[in-house]
C-alpha cells in the first residue's frame, strides 16, 4: 500500500536555530492521527511544510507520492488545510466563499458545484449556504473552514487546533465531524491538548523541543505514560499526616474538603493500600481514580527516555 504522507529526515532552521530536527512520519491509511506538542515544539513548522507553505532546510515531504517541494501544485490538490485561525472572508457568503476556495485550488469548473453541496452536506451546514460567514457562531465558522478543507476531496487534511476557543457543545460536534472526515482519508490532528487527542485519536505523534519523542497508538501510549497520583473522593477524610504514613506516598493535597490528590512514587499496589487503609481507618472512601502524569511531565518523561 503507498504512503498517503510520508516525511523523511525533516527538519528546519530559523537563522541559526533548528525549530524541527529529524521528523520521520508514515501514514498509510485513512483515520486520525495526532500530533502532539507543547507550544513551540515545532507542530506548526512541520504542518506548514507538510502543506507546503514553507520550504525545509532538509529532509523531504511526499504526499500520496508526490514530492511537495518539486511538484508543489500537484501536491497541494491532494491536502486540505485548516489553521488554527480559519482563513475566512468574513463578507461572503457561506457558498461565495466555498465557490471561490474550490477555484484557487484549480477544481474543475463543472464539479465544484457537487463538490460544495457535498462539503456542505458533511459539515452540515447546507442550511447557512446564503447566510454571511460573519453573521454565524463560532462552532459553524469552524464548519466552514473544515468544509473548505475538504471541498477538493484530498486524501489528507490538516487540522490545526481545530476546537480551540468553542463551546463543550460545539466542540463535541466537532468532534463528531471530524471523525467522519476521517472514514475515507487520513486527519492529521494537532493539538497541545492531550484529552483532545486521546478522545478522537487511534495514533500519535508527539513532538517536544523540534524532535519526535513518542510515536505509536493511542493504546501503547497510555500505557507507557506511567501514573503518579491518585484521586479519592472520601466522606471523612483524615488528616495529611494520616495519609503520609501509607506506604509509596510522598505528597498529599487537600483539592476541596472531601476530595484529595495523593502522589506516590512508582508504586502499582498504592491504590490497594489506600483502600485498605480506608477500611481499617473509617475515612469512607467513596471514589479513587488513577491519574496520569500531567502533558509537561510526560513531554520530560519522554524526553528524557529518547536520549537514553
Amino acid at each position: 500500500m503507498s504512503s498517503i504522507v510520508k516525511i523523511e529526515h525533516l527538519s528546519h532552521k530559523y537563522t541559526s536555530s533548528w525549530a524541527i530536527r529529524d521528523i520521520n512520519i508514515e501514514i498509510s491509511q485513512s483515520g486520525i492521527v495526532g500530533l502532539l506538542g507543547s507550544n513551540g515544539a515545532g507542530k506548526s513548522t512541520t504542518m506548514n511544510i507538510l502543506c507546503g507553505a514553507l520550504n525545509q532546510t532538509e529532509g523531504n515531504v511526499y504526499i500520496n507520492g508526490i514530492d511537495v517541494r518539486e511538484q508543489p501544485e500537484l501536491a497541494k490538490k491532494e491536502i486540505g488545510f485548516l489553521p488554527q485561525t480559519p482563513p475566512l472572508y468574513m463578507d461572503l457568503t457561506v457558498d461565495e466563499y466555498l465557490n471561490f476556495c474550490a477555484e484557487i485550488r484549480l477544481m474543475d469548473r463543472r464539479k465544484i458545484k457537487a463538490a460544495m453541496e457535498d462539503a456542505k452536506e458533511r459539515c452540515g451546514i447546507a442550511h447557512f449556504s446564503k447566510r454571511l460567514i460573519r453573521n454565524l457562531s463560532g462552532g459553524y465558522r469552524q464548519r466552514v473552514g473544515i468544509a473548505q478543507a475538504i471541498i477538493h476531496r484530498p486524501r489528507l487534511v490538516v487540522l490545526d487546533e481545530p476546537t480551540n476557543g468553542l463551546d463543550p457543545n460545539q466542540i463535541i460536534e466537532v468532534r463528531s465531524l471530524i471523525k467522519e472526515i476521517a472514514r475515507d482519508r487520513a486527519v492529521i490532528f494537532s493539538s497541545h491538548v492531550l484529552s483532545e487527542v486521546q478522545i478522537l485519536c487511534k495514533e500519535i505523534k508527539m513532538i517536544e523541543a523540534g524532535r519526535i519523542v513518542f510515536s505509536d497508538t493511542m493504546e501503547a501510549f497510555n500505557n507507557y505514560v506511567e501514573p503518579h497520583s491518585v484521586l479519592m473522593n472520601l466522606d471523612n477524610p483524615p488528616a495529611e499526616a494520616e495519609l503520609l504514613k501509607v506506604p509509596g506516598v510522598t505528597k498529599v493535597d487537600f483539592l476541596t474538603e472531601r476530595q484529595v490528590r495523593v502522589y506516590f512514587s512508582g508504586d502499582q499496589d498504592i491504590s490497594q493500600r489506600l483502600v485498605v487503609a480506608s477500611v481499617e481507618q473509617g475515612w469512607r472512601l467513596r471514589e479513587i481514580n488513577v491519574d496520569k502524569s500531567a502533558l509537561d511531565e510526560i513531554f520530560k518523561q519522554l524526553s528524557n527516555k529518547s536520549t537514553q
